[in-house]
């Protein structure tokens, strides 16, 4: 794959973890739109498409003691704590200009090398505002994270798709990720258990992992449901391949998102655009993003009474049910597509360019 003289880029990625994480998935998607909008160079090649280009730090310095045409700066843009440091040194090391913008998502105080990094760069960027809220003095600009319009999309015929994966019932509760504390599986169960004798076509799916540390924990709620005599109400599918999930979202008639923290949670919109309600905590971005009693419900973080009541709401009318996940999808197109994501970012990126 050939790719156009390093010397033209203008934009630095950091890609620091060999692990595939959450970071470098939303990293990755909005790369595949935003090289098509500006030269672009990644600083390590883990998991990256072969269209490209992957640069050493050795590279990286090379290109940034080359200057630009015009006067403008190339920008790095940071993603984690490591990448950051990786573009301070790159700056003190290059006698040409270089700015940093620096993507900030955590919902918790800042540890003082954070706080500090975060005042060396030139932008701060957050995803939501939840987040923006403990970075001093604010976030340079808001730019929340998009979904794969194409990859999740509504269902021709749901009613077709949940017979086909062979759940009991005719309508799906989806709850999606891993299953421990943290995600608010045990929630979902406990609001559930009352309800679910007075709604007998809806089923409960939980897709994810158990890892032997939250194997116990399960256990406890399997008990539970045994006891309340509805296993045949539930299905645990454990982990799925990646690809299998986007079927599995648009089978569903509401996703419940029910963290009791959360980074930004991009479940939430993988179930709008895929035409599904969503119940989500007050986590994550999730406050900017549902619309309540029209794309779905907010409920406190840990609140089982609150998460009940909603999930009963919800439940009683499946026809409004249906007319949320409608209402979803159109907020997902017109709000978070990856490529206003990617359109978004790559404008305030270039601003930075010419900024003092």
């Amino acid at each position: 794959m050939s790719h156009p003289p390093l010397e033209q880029t203008e934009l630095i990625l950091g890609n620091s973890n060999p692990k595939f994480s959450g970071v470098t998935s939303t990293m990755l998607q909005v790369l595949e739109y935003q090289k098509k909008l500006l030269p672009v160079a990644v600083l390590g090649s883990h998991h990256l498409p072969d269209d490209v280009r992957a640069i050493t730090f050795r590279e990286a310095l090379r290109l940034c003691k080359t200057p630009l045409p015009d006067g403008k700066a190339r920008v790095f843009h940071a993603r984690r704590n490591n990448e950051m440091l990786q573009a301070l040194a790159l700056k003190k090391l290059s006698p040409t200009r270089l700015k940093i913008a620096f993507t900030s998502t955590a919902q918790r105080p800042h540890t003082w090398i954070t706080r500090w990094l975060i005042r060396e760069a030139d932008a701060v960027i957050s995803t939501c505002t939840a987040a923006a809220a403990y970075i001093k003095g604010g976030a340079d600009i808001i730019s929340p994270h998009g979904v794969d319009l194409q990859r999740y999309r509504p269902a021709t015929d749901r009613a077709a798709l949940w017979q086909e994966f062979g759940f009991p019932g005719k309508y799906g509760i989806g709850i999606f990720g891993r299953v421990r504390h943290q995600k608010g599986i045990d929630i979902l169960v406990e609001a559930a258990l009352p309800l679910l004798a007075d709604y007998p076509d809806f089923t409960i799916v939980v897709c994810g992992e158990t890892t032997s540390q939250h194997q116990k924990s399960l256990n406890g709620l399997k008990a539970k449901i045994a006891a309340a005599g509805l296993e045949d109400r539930f299905v645990f599918l454990g982990k799925q391949p990646f690809a299998a999930l986007p079927e599995l979202f648009r089978a569903m008639h509401l996703v419940t998102a029910l963290s009791r923290n959360e980074g930004f949670g991009l479940t939430v919109l993988e179930a709008m655009a895929s035409g599904t309600a969503v119940l989500a905590s007050e986590a994550g971005a999730w406050q900017d993003i549902v619309r309540p009693g029209e794309t779905g419900y907010l409920v406190p973080c840990g609140d089982v009474p609150a998460t009940r009541d909603k999930l009963e709401n919800l439940l009683c009318d499946v026809p409004r049910l249906e007319a949320m996940g409608r209402n979803g999808r159109r907020r997902a197109e017109v709000a978070y597509s990856l490529e206003n994501e990617a359109e978004a970012l790559t404008e305030f990126l270039r601003s930075l360019q010419m900024s003092e």
